[in-house]
C-alpha cells in the first residue's frame, strides 16, 4: 500500500503562475483567520517569534511596504526595512552582495520590491530563507493579486464564472498579470479593457490565458460585471505618446457611476492604489457604496500574514 502524497511546503512566493486552486483556497482560509486575529484587542500571535523579516524595497511604496511590516509584526517577527538608499548600492554593492549581507545578519524572510523584472528570483537563488515578491518591474505582484482575490471572495463567494473586468494600463501592469493567474485558476471570466496602446496584441495575452477576453470599450465590458477593477494610469504613458490626453482616457475608460450602474447590482469596485481620482476612477465611485478599496487595504495585512504563515507552516490550520 502506497503512502499518501503531500504537497511540498513552498519556500518562496515569486508569482502565482504555478499555484493550484486548492492552494489558493487554503490561503483564503488562512487569511480569514488572520483577519479575525486583527479584529481582536491584542492583534498579535507568536507564529514568527524569534524570526527576522527584512523588507527590501528598491521602489517607493506606502501600502505594500507598511502592510508587510504590520503583517510580520502581528506574527511577532522582528522587522528591518531597507530602501536602496539605506544600503551600499550607491557605493557599488550588487543586489547579491546585499542579500548575502542580510543573510549574514540572520534574516529568515526577505520581502523584495524592485524595478527590474526577475530581481526577486535572483534573490531567491542566493538566499537560504524565504523570498516574497513585493512587486518586480512589469512582471508580478502576487500579494496584491492575493489580497484582491480575498476581497472578491469575501463579497462574492466562489469566483467560478464571475465576470471580472480589469481596466487600464494592462500592458505595463504587474498587478494585472498576477491577477490573471489567480482569477483564471479560480475559474473567473476575466475581461481586460483599455486602449489598444495600453493592451497590446490580443495574441500576447491569449497565448498564455486563452480564455481571457480583450475589450477596447469599457461601456460594453462593464455590462453585467461582478467586479470592476481600475488600474492606476501612470502619467509617463501620456508623455510617451501612448494616450492623446488624460481627459480623453477618463472619458472612455474612467470608472464612473453610469458604468457602475450597467454592471450587476452587487458589483464591487476595486483599485490597487494609489488612485488618480478623476482620471481612472471618479471620486464618487471611489468612495461609493460599491467600493471595496479601503477593504482591500485592510485585507492586505491579513493576506500578507497568511503568506508568512503558509511559508512557515505549510498548513491552513491556525
Amino acid at each position: 500500500m502506497s503512502s499518501p502524497t503531500t504537497t511540498p511546503r513552498r519556500r518562496h512566493v515569486l508569482d502565482l503562475d504555478d499555484w493550484s486552486a486548492d492552494e489558493l483556497r487554503s490561503l483564503l482560509t488562512i487569511a480569514t483567520q488572520m483577519k479575525d486575529i486583527l479584529e481582536r484587542p491584542v492583534k498579535q500571535v507568536p507564529t514568527l517569534r524569534g524570526k527576522i523579516v527584512v523588507n527590501m524595497f528598491w521602489e517607493d511604496s506606502t501600502r505594500t511596504r507598511s502592510s508587510f511590516e504590520l503583517a510580520a509584526k502581528a506574527l511577532s517577527a522582528n522587522v528591518l526595512s531597507l530602501g536602496a538608499k539605506d544600503t551600499s548600492v550607491k557605493k557599488g554593492e550588487s543586489l547579491v552582495d546585499t542579500v548575502r549581507t542580510v543573510q549574514a545578519l540572520g534574516a529568515d524572510y526577505i520581502v523584495m520590491r524592485h524595478g527590474q523584472s526577475g530581481a526577486p528570483y535572483l534573490v531567491a537563488q542566493h538566499f537560504r530563507g524565504s523570498v516574497i515578491n513585493g512587486g518586480d518591474g512589469r512582471h508580478a505582484h502576487p500579494s496584491q493579486a492575493l489580497l484582491d482575490l480575498f476581497t472578491m471572495h469575501e463579497r462574492l463567494g466562489e469566483l467560478a464564472d464571475k465576470k471580472v473586468v480589469i481596466v487600464g494600463d494592462i500592458l505595463h501592469s504587474r498587478v494585472a498579470r498576477s491577477n490573471l493567474w489567480a482569477l483564471t485558476t479560480m475559474g473567473a471570466k476575466v475581461v481586460v479593457c483599455g486602449p489598444p496602446t495600453l493592451i497590446g496584441p490580443a495574441k500576447y495575452w491569449q497565448s498564455t490565458w486563452p480564455k481571457v477576453e480583450i475589450s477596447h470599450s469599457l461601456d460594453h465590458a462593464a455590462e453585467g460585471a461582478d467586479v470592476l477593477m481600475a488600474l492606476r494610469l501612470q502619467h509617463e504613458r501620456m508623455e510617451g505618446g501612448l494616450l492623446p490626453s488624460l481627459r480623453e482616457y477618463s472619458r472612455r475608460f474612467g470608472l464612473n457611476a453610469t458604468r457602475v450602474a450597467s454592471a450587476n447590482s452587487n458589483v464591487i469596485v476595486m483599485h490597487p492604489g494609489p488612485m488618480n481620482e478623476g482620471v481612472e476612477i471618479m471620486p464618487d465611485v471611489a468612495t461609493g457604496p460599491h467600493s471595496v478599496i479601503e477593504t482591500q487595504i485592510t485585507n492586505g495585512v491579513a493576506m500578507r500574514m497568511a503568506l508568512f504563515y503558509y511559508l512557515a507552516t505549510g498548513s491552513e490550520q491556525v
